[in-house]
């Protein structure tokens, strides 16, 4: 039913914008003013929304990203025209691949003036299109509302993901009536593909009991569809292993029996091993990335493929599939588990778990001093500490891209869903300390841990002011081997250890932390990691630990570009990790 317009309040449309903010449940934003988007933020002053004044517009759009992930709400950020809403650019790709509900709002220049090259105009739109689910140019005030409600539905329904809407300064000036029941979308239509038909149910059904090797892989997917339960149901239900993506960590225990760890190019060797050898593969809410599957001609040559996907767009794209069911996860298995009887035989668990033989060191709980600090001890450190003081289930991790990243998904255990945030399919080098940010603002009684490298974590520090103008206790952990690591490892593998521009000079993080009133400290040796760990998270502040770590290590097993899963490159001597000092 339309509302009357007689009798709704005429407000200006900047006003509508927090007004239907407002509506939607938003409480806190992360942006930048300037010329274009004044009107809003001057309009800002009469509404209950917390503005984050970000360093970069760049770290306003992985706050958005960040606070999405750690509260499973729909992120909003917010940014003037021209500069301002292209480098908002890397951040909208960074959710848009990893299937994140954003909300990017900018100002433009006014509607008169569009397409002249204005001053700080330019064509986001145009320029975001290929990045978005979809995007809007607002040019009328009585639009706003309407277009910012259908944003927030686009942005949340089906597969998640971004949507940015631009609106000019003349609408944000003019004046129009407000109604936000009149401003409600129509419902969502599904996808005409997403219901699954029931002779695809009848054929999984048949695949799964048939099957003596399956395997189940477990995508980010099921945190978003919150199909946990379900999956763990299934699981236990036939006894099926169980291997994660990167996104997908803590979506299944870790502590579960059944659960193996990642996959992939620097997943578990047994992991990789077991979906070789496997009869049926189960995919879960993920999409065959080619970091997963490796050379796609010999990937799980032996395997038929079931495929649960709500993006009709992902099934058969990378990998072809026996059986597509395409829908909601969690509907879908509500669906399909009253079909499978209980399947009671351990033994193709138990023929994975003989895989791991001595490859198994992350099953270690308590990795040795050998008198070396590696980054593979800080982060076991890191979480062992969590787990000893009974903060597990309340941590949260951020990393940033490259070595420490594939160290973290390695060795820290994630039980809990949300507990692993990081930049999975743009592999988005800087993202971590900005998205810490968000992921605090979404959970103010969480512990939030920064892992990032000395490369990445460069390219946005300027946002260590942010937290202390928000008062923030956000830990960070560098971990410092000047090198741009995972670049070196690589030059090191595949070019001949010419490490072309992959050393890194870096300032004195300590000091830069204290230059923007943040403590700090640095630490080279193991015996010092758990107390500064536990300094840094009793002291109810922000807090930065420089982990001075072997230059030239690297992360293992790996999987060179064009290689199968199974031709896994290992560690190329005996691990060091679980030298002692006395045994060199």
């Amino acid at each position: 039913m339309q509302s009357d317009s007689n009798q709704d309040p005429q407000l200006t449309g900047a006003e509508i914008l927090w007004a239907t903010l407002v509506g939607e449940g938003v409480t806190t934003i992360f942006g930048y003013p300037g010329g274009a988007i004044l009107p809003i933020y001057d309009a800002l002053r009469k509404f209950p929304i917390h503005h984050v004044l970000v360093r970069h517009e760049q770290g306003a759009s992985h706050m958005a990203d960040g606070y999405a992930r750690a509260s499973g709400r729909v992120g909003v950020c917010m940014a003037t025209s021209g500069p301002g809403a292209t480098n908002l650019v890397t951040g909208i790709a960074t959710a848009m691949l990893d299937s994140i509900p954003m909300v990017c709002i900018t100002g433009q220049v006014s509607s008169k003036v569009l397409g002249s090259d204005a001053f700080q105009e330019v064509d986001i739109t145009g320029i975001t299109l290929p990045i978005t689910k979809h995007n809007y140019l607002v040019t009328r005030a009585e639009e706003i509302a309407s277009t910012v409600r259908k944003a927030f539905q686009v942005a949340r329904s089906g597969r998640p993901g971004p949507v940015l809407v631009d609106i000019t300064k003349d609408a944000q000036q003019a004046m129009a009536a407000f109604s936000f029941e009149a401003a409600a979308p129509e419902p969502a239509r599904p996808h005409p593909m997403l219901k699954a038909e029931m002779n695809s149910f009848a054929a999984a059904v048949e695949l799964i009991k048939a099957a003596k090797r399956p395997l189940i892989l477990a995508g980010h997917g099921i945190v978003e569809s919150g199909a946990r339960e379900q999956v763990i149901d299934f699981a236990e239900r036939r006894q099926i292993p169980v291997a994660s993506t990167l996104l997908g960590l803590g979506a299944f225990p870790t502590y579960h029996p059944l659960s193996l760890g990642m996959m992939g190019m620097h997943g578990e060797s047994w992991v990789n091993e077991a979906i070789q050898q496997s009869d049926l593969l189960l995919a879960f809410g993920m999409r065959f990335d080619d970091r997963v599957t490796g050379n796609l001609v010999h990937y799980a040559p032996n395997a038929k493929k079931i495929h649960i996907e709500i993006d009709p767009s992902e099934i058969n794209k990378n990998v072809k599939v026996d059986v597509a069911l395409i829908g909601d996860l969690k509907t879908t298995l509500d669906k399909l588990l009253p079909s499978l009887p209980a399947h009671d035989d351990r033994s193709w668990i138990n023929e994975v778990n003989a895989m791991k033989g001595t490859a198994a060191v992350r099953d270690i709980i308590n990795l040795p001093d050998n008198g070396h600090l590696y980054a593979a001890h800080v982060i076991n450190d890191i979480w062992r500490e969590a787990l000893d003081a009974g903060r597990l289930a309340q941590t949260v991790i951020v990393t940033d891209v490259g070595q420490h990243q594939m160290w973290e998904a390695q060795y820290y255990k994630h039980d809990a869903e949300r507990s692993l945030i990081t930049s999975g399919g743009l592999g988005t080098m800087g993202f971590a300390l900005p998205a810490a940010i968000g992921a605090k603002a979404a959970c103010p009684d969480k512990d939030v841990w920064v892992i990032a490298g000395d490369g990445g974590f460069q390219m946005t520090a300027a946002e260590l002011s942010t937290i202390v103008q928000e008062g923030y206790a956000i830990n960070i952990a560098v971990i410092n081997n000047g090198f741009l690591g995972m670049v070196r490892q690589w030059q090191e593998a595949f070019y001949d250890k010419n490490y072309s521009a992959s050393p890194i000079l870096s300032p004195d993080f300590v000091m830069l932390a204290a230059a923007h009133g943040i403590d700090g400290a640095t630490v080279s040796t193991r015996r010092d990691v758990t107390p500064t760990v536990t300094r840094a998270r009793t002291s109810g502040k922000a807090f930065l630990i420089n982990f001075q770590v072997e230059k030239e290590d690297g992360v293992y097993p790996m999987i060179a570009p064009g290689a199968a899963l199974h031709e896994m490159v290992r560690r190329p001597t005996k691990n060091p990790l679980l030298e002692t000092a006395e045994d060199e």
